[in-house]
């Protein structure tokens, strides 16, 4: 993760159903659905301006360590979650089973 975004918090905003990260007035946020046992990662979107610094990277990491330590398991509808998964799959432990 770039070290510039190491420090910022990620925020669940259950009241948009996503999660943000705010870098210096910059939006980053990943939206959600949630049921009892899993999240569906639905969309990821990352302020222009923030863009090519590792600022998605950042979001879905930390979103996957707050899924992890939830206990729930996970459904990559977004893309870029999936690609993401795909090049670490040591988040496969976490995605939902058929």
């Amino acid at each position: 993760m770039n070290p510039e975004f190491e420090n910022i918090e990620l925020k669940n905003n259950e009241a948009e159903n996503r999660f943000e990260m705010n870098f210096d007035n910059h939006l980053s946020l990943i939206e959600y659905e949630i049921s009892d046992k899993l999240i569906a990662l639905l969309h990821t979107e990352v302020d222009a301006a923030l863009e090519g610094r590792g600022a998605g990277k950042a979001i879905v990491e930390k979103t996957l360590k707050y899924i992890d330590d939830s206990g729930k398991q996970l459904l990559p509808l977004c893309s870029f979650v999936a690609a993401y998964i795909k090049r670490h799959p040591e988040w496969e432990r976490i995605v939902a089973k058929p």
